[in-house]
């Protein structure tokens, strides 16, 4: 079982006629589908129908191809018969748009685009830009799936553990998003550890239903959640999104037994009124990352079950993924437990030296054993300075920070890297900048996050105008600053705030000082200067 075609495969076979995906009322309503459980027998020879399609038209061992689908059932359906054949996917954040698609057509070279009707233009405009050929298919009929442009470039070799499973972009933290190469052996590990679990976290098998609002084109959702389904048997309930007053309904509506969180998900849940359906549900434990320190515990007595903090990252996936998942797990500090044998850990100064117990380093990691990039990403697409750069010393540079105590426990400290974290979503400075400085009005911009109650941190944008602005036209322009980067950005990447000032702080060599820029942009909302812009940030139809 060496890809993630045969692994779903093996595991439909078993029980065929038992639950695989669950669609519950809110999600099917969002999208437009029935409601209704999908059995794995279902489920498999959907995926057999649209593998013959793909074979037929040509596509196979070493093509890659766009997928468009949200978190509909049909994302999971072309990826696992893609699969089959040797493609690889590479999932498309529904939000991007305009800038972000014609970088991500132009740099992972996809053959083919299976979209939305409603976005298939958008793709086919980026293609254009970019003066790159795409195809594209709403995934229906097969007598309309283009043809492959060029023959498979691996044709005549089966796919196995170490073929392209998927191309998975990061935010970037310095520049553009980097494409993470991850293999059918990474997606089969993830499954696999996770199945593993023992502690607060066991997995029964056959038994599990899983519900996660988290997107299909983040790896929580792409290879946590469904590939434990695959591996160890249940049921997966993947909702579009997270929907604060309907969640506890779908929750018990679907019968859900483990659920997936981010940190700003407890927030909004214990900020509705108590009640005695608190606990009417089935949940056992929550698998997340980030919850607010002072929720934490509250939570937990409130709700009646444990959420269990885990570090990963999409280039490390489970191969170095560590969980509090025994306890004392330090409800409300922001432990993430210990290390597991499977993963080596080191804590390091900016020197690289090692720091003691106590003190806040940067977490580097490896797989232990002979290998250590095993099950780790294979790489950044076309970039080979970077991934060896990350694997400098033979280590996996994380860029964040962390602590560990005298029993070996993991403490989140920060974020080394310059990247925002909005609700979940990590958000580079630069490429919002990029944007941002393509505003006829602006003369230069520079974005850092500020605190915000509900969504961790906000997008503020330090501008220079070209020329002055009077107080009574700053709401305008700064409004008029969003609507651009709306237009070309993801709506969670444009600016919260919009801060007038005369200034950024740089240095010598005229660079904007990160830590300056941070500092200054904690203390300008509210200011006559700064225009809060939050409410023009709306999930885009």
């Amino acid at each position: 079982m060496s890809t993630v075609h045969q692994r779903f495969t093996t595991t439909a076979e078993r029980d065929s006629g038992g639950e695989f995906l669950f669609i519950d009322p809110v999600t099917a309503q969002v999208y437009g589908i029935p409601a209704r459980s999908v059995t794995w027998g279902e489920a498999a020879a959907e995926v057999e129908r649209l593998r013959i399609a793909y074979a037929q038209a040509g596509y196979g061992h070493g093509h890659r191809v766009g997928l468009l689908l949200e978190n509909r059932p049909a994302f999971l359906f072309h990826w696992f018969a893609l699969n089959a054949l040797g493609a690889s996917v590479v999932p498309i954040n529904p939000e991007m748009r305009a800038a972000e698609l014609e970088y991500l057509v132009d740099h992972s070279e996809v053959c083919l685009a299976v979209s939305l009707p409603a976005r298939a233009g958008d793709l086919e405009a980026a293609a254009r830009a970019v003066q790159r050929p795409l195809a594209s298919w709403d995934g229906l009929d097969a007598a309309t799936l283009p043809a492959a442009p060029v023959a498979a470039p691996l044709a005549g070799t089966a796919p196995d553990e170490g073929t392209e499973c998927a191309l998975l972009y990061t935010s970037g933290t310095t520049g553009r998003p980097k494409g993470c190469r991850l293999t059918n052996g990474y997606f089969r590990r993830a499954g696999e550890w996770y199945a593993g679990l023992d502690g607060v976290c066991s997995v029964r098998p056959g038994q599990e239903r899983i519900i996660t609002p988290l997107p299909l084109n983040h790896v929580n959702a792409m290879a946590f959640s469904t590939m434990v389904v695959l591996t160890a048997g249940g049921c997966l309930v993947q909702l579009d999104r997270f929907h604060p007053s309907s969640w506890w309904r779908s929750v018990r509506d679907s019968g859900a037994t483990i659920v997936h969180y981010l940190g700003v998900m407890p927030a909004m849940l214990l900020s509705a009124p108590a009640g005695p359906a608190d606990r009417g549900h089935r949940v056992r434990w929550g698998f997340g990352a980030g919850v607010d320190k002072k929720n934490h515990g509250l939570f937990e007595e409130r709700f009646g079950f444990p959420l269990v903090e885990a570090w990963a990252m999409t280039e490390t996936g489970a191969a170095a993924c560590i969980m509090a998942n025994h306890e004392p797990r330090q409800v409300g500090t922001s432990c993430f437990g210990k290390p597991e044998a499977f993963v080596e850990v080191r804590l390091v100064d900016d020197e690289g030296q090692d720091v003691p117990a106590g003190t806040p380093g940067e977490l580097l990691v490896r797989a232990s054993g002979p290998d250590p990039r095993r099950h780790f990403f294979s790489g950044y697409l076309k970039d080979e300075a970077a991934t060896e750069e990350a694997w400098a010393g033979g280590w996996f540079h994380t860029g964040d920070m962390a602590r560990r105590d005298e029993q070996g426990l993991m403490y989140f400290v920060d974020r080394k890297k310059n990247v925002i974290r909005r609700s979940g979503e990590n958000i580079s400075a630069v490429e919002v900048e990029s944007v941002l400085n393509q505003h006829p009005a602006v003369k230069s911009a520079a974005v850092a996050a500020t605190p915000d109650a509900v969504r961790g941190d906000e997008v503020l944008a330090c501008v220079i105008t070209r020329e002055p602005v009077a107080a009574n036209r700053r709401e305008a322009l700064a409004a008029s600053i969003v609507r651009h980067a709306l237009e070309r950005l993801a709506y969670y990447k444009a600016p919260g705030h919009v801060a007038f000032v005369d200034a950024l702080p740089l240095t010598t060599s005229q660079k904007i000082q990160r830590g300056q820029l941070r500092e200054l942009a904690r203390g300008l909302p509210g200011q006559p200067n700064c225009i809060d812009t939050r409410a023009m940030k709306k999930r885009q139809a």
